[in-house]
């Protein structure tokens, strides 16, 4: 797969009851128990601490049975005018053909940079 903007698309496929899982130390890390309480608590945050919003661009798409790997690249500058050039990794399963579960990897400090800079709270 090419690069392509992480869009609605992708998240159709994604269960309105997703276990989502943001790995690291940083403060949008933990358990997620629905695709809202994610958004809310991620997208809902992160663009709001860039200069025009944040963009999220499919690299890679590995499918191995009922998991797919999605290598995603974050595309925004920070309102201080820092790249924000984070990279993801999410790891999901699969249960006819919609995303049940989701483990998602990424740059603990870049983020936690992100949100100290921008003195944005977090309710997670």
């Amino acid at each position: 797969m090419g690069s392509e903007t992480t869009s609605s698309t992708f998240f159709e496929h994604v269960s309105d009851t997703v276990q989502w899982t943001v790995m690291g130390t940083h403060p949008l890390a933990g358990l997620y128990t629905s695709k809202q309480d994610f958004f809310d608590a991620t997208f809902a945050v992160l663009p709001g601490l860039m200069r025009n919003g944040l963009t999220l661009k499919v690299e890679r798409f590995h499918d191995a049975d009922e998991y797919g790997i999605v290598e995603l690249r974050a595309e925004a500058t920070t309102l201080e005018g820092v790249p924000f050039d984070n990279r993801y990794c999410w790891v999901c399963r699969f249960e006819n053909e919609v995303i049940v579960e989701v483990r998602a990897y990424l740059d603990s400090a870049m983020v936690a940079y992100a949100i100290g800079r921008g003195n944005a709270t977090t309710t997670h």
